[in-house]
C-alpha cells in the first residue's frame, strides 16, 4: 500500500496551437508560480502543440527541446513533470507520456488507444504496454485521453496501483463521457483516479472545457474545475484507500485475464 500523502499540481490551461515555445513560456511561469508543495505536476495531452494531427511537422526526438525543458523543469522545481508530447521514435510518431524525475530520469507511456474518429491512427503507431510508476511508495498508472473508453486495459487487477491519471484533450461536446467514466474508472479499480484536461479552443475550432477532476477510490468526487483555467494542489489520502479496499474488498472478486 501507499505510505502517507501524495501532492498532484493539476494544470488545466489553454494550449497554443502548435506554437512550442509560447506553451512551454507560458508553463514556466505557470511552474514558478506554484506556492504548494510540488511531487508531481501533470499537464494535459499533447501540452506543447494542442491535439495536432501534423507530426511530420511537430514531432520531436527524445533529446529536442521540449523534453529537455521538461528534465531542466524537473530539476529547477525538484519535482516530477508530466504530460504527453508529439515524439518521433526510428520511423514512428507516438503521441507519448513522458514521467521525467527531477534526476534526469525519465520513463514513457505511448498511447495504446488512437482516437481514430479524429484520425489518430493515421499519423502515430500505437503503443502495446502499460506504465506503472512508483512515488514514495505510491503506484500510478498513466494513461492518454482516448484509453479511458477501454476499461480492460486499466483494470487494476490485484490492486496493482493506487492512483489512475489520465493527461486529455477530450472536447466539450463530450464531457459527459469524460466525467462519466473517470467516475467509473475510480469506482471499478478502488483506487484514486485524476484526469487532466485542457480548456479554450484549438485549430481546429474545437472547444474544450476542462472539466478536470479527482475521484476517490469510493467514487466520491475530491475536485472538479469546469471552463477555467486552474493550477491546482490535491493532496492524496493513503488511509482512503486502505480503508475502502478493507470494508470492501471487492478487487477481490474481478474476472482474471491477462492483457496480450
Amino acid at each position: 500500500m501507499p505510505s502517507g500523502q501524495l501532492n498532484i499540481t493539476l494544470i488545466q490551461t489553454d494550449i497554443v496551437w502548435e506554437d512550442v515555445q509560447a506553451n512551454l513560456q507560458h508553463y514556466e511561469q505557470l511552474l514558478d508560480g506554484i506556492q504548494d508543495k510540488k511531487e508531481i505536476v501533470v499537464f494535459p495531452e499533447m501540452f506543447t502543440t494542442g491535439f495536432s494531427m501534423a507530426p511530420e511537422r511537430l514531432a520531436e526526438s527524445m533529446d529536442g527541446p521540449s523534453v529537455s525543458w521538461m528534465k531542466g523543469m524537473a530539476a529547477k522545481h525538484r519535482c516530477i513533470i508530466t504530460g504527453s508530447l508529439i515524439i518521433k521514435d526510428g520511423n514512428n510518431f507516438y503521441n507519448r507520456l513522458l514521467w521525467v524525475l527531477p534526476n534526469g530520469q525519465e520513463h514513457h507511456y505511448d498511447k495504446r488507444h488512437l482516437f481514430g474518429y479524429g484520425e489518430e491512427d493515421k499519423h502515430y503507431t500505437p503503443g502495446d504496454k502499460r506504465l506503472i510508476v512508483q512515488v514514495n511508495g505510491w503506484r500510478i498508472c498513466l494513461m492518454v485521453c482516448y484509453d479511458l473508453r477501454f476499461p480492460a486495459w486499466a483494470r487494476n487487477q490485484g490492486g496493482e496501483y493506487d492512483v489512475l491519471m489520465y493527461v486529455a484533450n477530450w472536447p466539450e461536446k463530450r464531457s459527459i463521457a469524460w466525467k462519466t467514466l473517470l467516475h467509473a474508472r475510480a469506482i471499478e479499480n478502488m483506487c484514486y483516479t485524476v484526469g487532466v484536461n485542457r480548456i479554450g479552443t484549438d485549430g481546429k475550432e474545437i472547444h474544450y472545457a476542462g472539466d478536470s477532476s479527482v475521484f476517490g477510490p469510493l467514487g466520491e468526487i475530491v475536485w472538479r474545475k469546469t471552463n477555467e483555467a486552474a493550477v491546482h494542489t490535491i493532496t492524496l489520502e493513503k488511509n482512503a484507500i486502505e480503508n475502502a479496499r478493507a470494508h470492501f474488498p471487492f478487487l477481490n472478486d474481478a474476472d482474471k485475464f491477462l492483457l496480450l
